[in-house]
């Protein structure tokens, strides 16, 4: 049976009273089963529990990894600038569109505006029909996620108005259908510019963020290159 070292941080520390907890889990626990039994344990911080995010060993993860025995899991609030969240995550479990808009929802939101990119199956090219039977992802994570914070800053400065921010991208294999990416945006009313500024996100991170993704299809397969070219700095 697992035994695993639980880290706890900001809300979740004060309402558990405790920083670090030693945990025993049953022989292929996830990150899921840990957040349940946490909240069955801690009540008192169960909300907290539903908000945070989780890292298995310092990387983020969903609820549907595999925790190891002795490893490190942490759990802690989105981080933020100041009181506006600010969610960055390179991941490669599903997208949960609920969890993540309520990780950036204050209660002065009255707005927010979702742009989820989607795996096509086919897709028409000089009249032409390309069919794919899946993509693969690939990131380089640390920058990758380093570059997302900065589109979400770029956001901020733009549109002063906007409060909460989530940048994720899953990566791995992904089959047509399946949502790829999520950039979604809250503010106090539908006229903070969070239209533009969901729309600035995507188009931003397809431009300096390194993820690349294969098509794989009936035809063959091929690495999906871009063609903008930072500038250096940038």
């Amino acid at each position: 049976m697992p035994h695993v070292d639980v880290l706890l941080f900001a809300t979740l520390k004060e309402r558990i009273g405790q920083r670090r907890l030693h945990w025993t889990l049953p022989n292929g626990a996830t990150v899921g089963d840990l957040r349940r039994a946490l909240r069955e344990a801690y009540p008192q911080a169960a909300d907290a529990l539903d908000r945070a995010l989780a890292a298995l060993n310092q990387a983020y993860v969903d609820d549907a990894t595999p925790i190891p025995d002795g490893a490190e899991v942490a759990f802690f609030p989105p981080v933020s600038g100041g009181t506006k969240p600010t969610v960055v995550q390179v991941i490669e479990g599903p997208l949960d569109l609920n969890a993540l808009l309520a990780q950036i929802v204050l209660p002065t939101t009255g707005a927010a505006c979702i742009f989820s990119g989607v795996v096509r199956g086919q897709t028409t090219i000089d009249g032409r029909v390309q069919y794919t039977t899946y993509l693969e992802y690939e990131a380089y994570i640390p920058m990758a996620e380093a570059k997302m914070r900065q589109v979400a800053q770029e956001i901020r400065e733009r549109w002063p108005e906007v409060e909460g921010i989530a940048v994720v991208q899953r990566i791995g294999r992904l089959e047509p259908g399946t949502p790829t990416v999520l950039i979604a945006v809250t503010a106090p009313h539908r006229h903070s510019g969070v239209f533009e500024a969901a729309r600035y996100g995507i188009d931003r991170l397809k431009e300096i963020v390194p993820i690349w993704k294969k098509e794989v299809g009936p035809d063959g397969e091929a690495w999906v290159e871009g063609h903008y070219h930072p500038k250096p700095g940038e």
